[in-house]
């Protein structure tokens, strides 16, 4: 029977070592990776939930620091969020369509009293899914975008999920309408600068490979 062989990740070539405290750091760098990401956002004004960084982030996260610890920093960043540090995408006032790290404007709120609550959990499932696909060498070549798009789809569905929920229950939408004001609120406005994101990834992750000299044989 053939077994997938398992990768070392990215982070492991760049910053070769082991230890749980070293883990940890890791772990919580690349939680503050994703808060800072969280910070570029663009308002728009038929939507409650904003355009952001975070999605390039997470993704990154993933490929770098492959599953298990992929996913720990995402959870992480959800955890430190829920206990008051405003670490989640910035509520733009009236007037305030775009913003960028400084000052810092960040949110903090149980993810299931937020609009974008189910993209944060969907943030979990993505980096683990990308990392676990990069343990798998997807990251070294073309299949790399594969990975970035998987990872894409599964944090979009507890994010759509949450949102048609949260939409009905804050009088938002009805339930005839659900659907397509869900997509309207929580997709189609993403679909390009995802796209972005997933080319900038994808090329962020292979070439760092070259850099360190490890391409896929």
């Amino acid at each position: 029977m053939q077994t997938t062989e398992i990768r070392l990740p990215l982070i492991d070539s760049i910053i070769p070592g082991k230890g749980l405290l070293r883990d940890a750091a890791l772990v919580a760098g690349f939680a503050l990776l994703v808060a800072l990401f969280a910070q570029i956002a663009v308002k728009l004004p038929f939507t409650p939930v904003p355009i952001t960084g975070q999605t390039l982030a997470v993704l990154l996260t993933g490929g770098a620091l492959g599953a298990n610890r992929g996913a720990a920093s995402l959870a992480l960043y959800m955890l430190v969020g829920m206990v008051g540090l405003p670490v989640f995408a910035p509520s733009l006032g009236e007037g305030t369509v775009f913003h960028v790290i400084f000052p810092w404007m960040g949110s903090a709120d149980f993810v299931w009293q937020i609009a974008s609550g189910g993209y944060i959990v969907g943030f979990i499932g993505a980096a683990w899914v990308v990392g676990r696909l990069a343990e798998r060498g997807w990251d070294r070549s073309w299949r790399v975008l594969l990975a970035l798009l998987a990872g894409n789809v599964v944090l979009y569905v507890p994010g759509l999920l949450w949102l048609g929920y949260w939409a009905v229950d804050n009088e938002w939408t009805s339930g005839a309408s659900i659907i397509p004001d869900t997509l309207q609120w929580g997709l189609w406005p993403f679909v390009a600068g995802d796209l972005i994101k997933l080319y900038v990834a994808s090329v962020a992750l292979p070439g760092a490979w070259a850099l360190v000299g490890r391409k896929e044989r």
